[in-house]
């Protein structure tokens, strides 16, 4: 006896979802979540009818896609932050989509370009600051969150899921640390002028802090990098430093606002001849693993990476878990079911590591 013929009408109503659900369901539309996918599914084998060859694949192409986009990959400070998406994605049966995003280009625009090619249950935005193209945010079906990234005003992050730290307090931090240790001329290893992210950030709490004890900042001991697409790199330490050598500047301090900017910072000021900490100190931003290992060690400012990577994945596993509950109630529910944003937003804060590049004047 030939199986009933359902109507796409009918499975809608045997499945407790709208007729359009179902027939972007069957037609494995990218923004369906696998769970809407299931339950369609369970409906046809029931009733043992399969309306059209799309159909039979909603099992075969129930893409486990989770992307993370980097934005500055040359960064080893990501390196940890990788390791633990990669872990995370693994034990919850999901895989890692891992795209590097070039300084200038548009983070959200390879995301959407990303979700229709991949079908991305979820996305990890790792570092630059996406909240820039707002209008393409809203285009993007699947779940976001942003790691490491700046977050320069929490009100204009209030729509959005996040795990950050505050770059501006803590460059504050370091500079007061510096200040307190008997430095007076700074100089500040930073970005370039239209860094829009955490550079601009880690600028201004430097700023704040010179403000705050009554020091005016000298331009000639802000010191921007030569090519933009290698800020964070030891290359940039390096002829970032000799360049302000040779200027004939005066200075007792050098703040990088990244270790493998502090790194080439270092290599710099020993071909030039000058003592760390003896005559110049030097402290670093971000704590990766190399910096206790150099001779001097680094001080620097530790991020909690793994415990920021964790979280991040963390809620991003919940608004995915979240969207697929939503999605299966009937239409009438879903309107009055609004997702709690706060909830996936942090702060973390740094440390302050003391090590040998920095000395406290007696």
């Amino acid at each position: 006896m030939a199986a009933k013929k359902l109507t796409i009408k009918e499975i809608a109503k045997l499945s407790g979802i709208s007729v359009s659900t179902v027939s972007r369901a069957i037609n494995n539309h990218y923004d369906i979540s696998p769970g809407t996918k299931r339950r369609v599914q369970e409906v046809i084998d029931k009733y043992g009818y399969v309306p059209n060859n799309s159909a039979r694949n909603l099992k075969l192409n129930d893409a486990r896609n989770i992307a993370v986009l980097v934005k500055g990959i040359t960064n080893p400070f990501f390196t940890g932050m990788l390791k633990v998406f990669e872990q995370e994605c693994t034990s919850h049966n999901y895989s890692l989509v891992l795209e590097h995003v070039e300084e200038s280009q548009d983070m959200t625009e390879i995301a959407a370009l990303l979700e229709k090619e991949k079908r991305l249950n979820g996305i990890v935005f790792l570092g630059g600051n996406p909240i820039l193209s707002s209008e393409r945010l809203k285009r993007l079906a699947a779940p976001y969150v942003f790691c490491s990234v700046a977050v320069t005003d929490r009100k204009k992050f209030s729509r959005y899921a996040y795990v950050s730290i505050d770059d501006r307090k803590e460059a504050e931090v370091v500079t007061d640390y510096l200040i307190g240790c008997g430095r007076k001329r700074i100089a500040i290893l930073c970005a370039d002028e239209r860094d829009i992210s955490i550079g601009s950030l880690r600028l201004e709490g430097y700023l704040n802090s010179l403000k705050k004890h009554g020091i005016e900042a000298d331009p000639e001991l802000i010191c921007r990098p030569e090519n933009v697409e290698e800020t964070y790199t030891l290359e940039n330490g390096y002829q970032s430093t000799m360049k302000l050598v040779k200027s004939g500047a005066k200075f007792d301090a050098i703040f990088a606002i990244s270790d493998s900017i502090a790194i080439g910072c270092l290599r710099a000021l020993r071909d030039c001849g000058i003592e760390v900490p003896k005559q110049v100190s030097v402290v670093g931003f971000d704590g990766l693993p190399i910096g206790k290992y150099l001779v001097p060690s680094l001080t620097t400012l530790k991020q909690p990476v793994e415990e920021m990577a964790e979280a991040s994945m963390k809620a991003l596993l919940a608004m995915i878990a979240e969207r697929d509950r939503k999605e299966e109630q009937p239409s009438s529910e879903n309107k009055k079911t609004a997702v709690n944003i706060r909830k996936y937003q942090q702060i973390f804060s740094g440390t302050l590591q003391e090590r040998e590049s920095c000395r406290k004047e007696s």
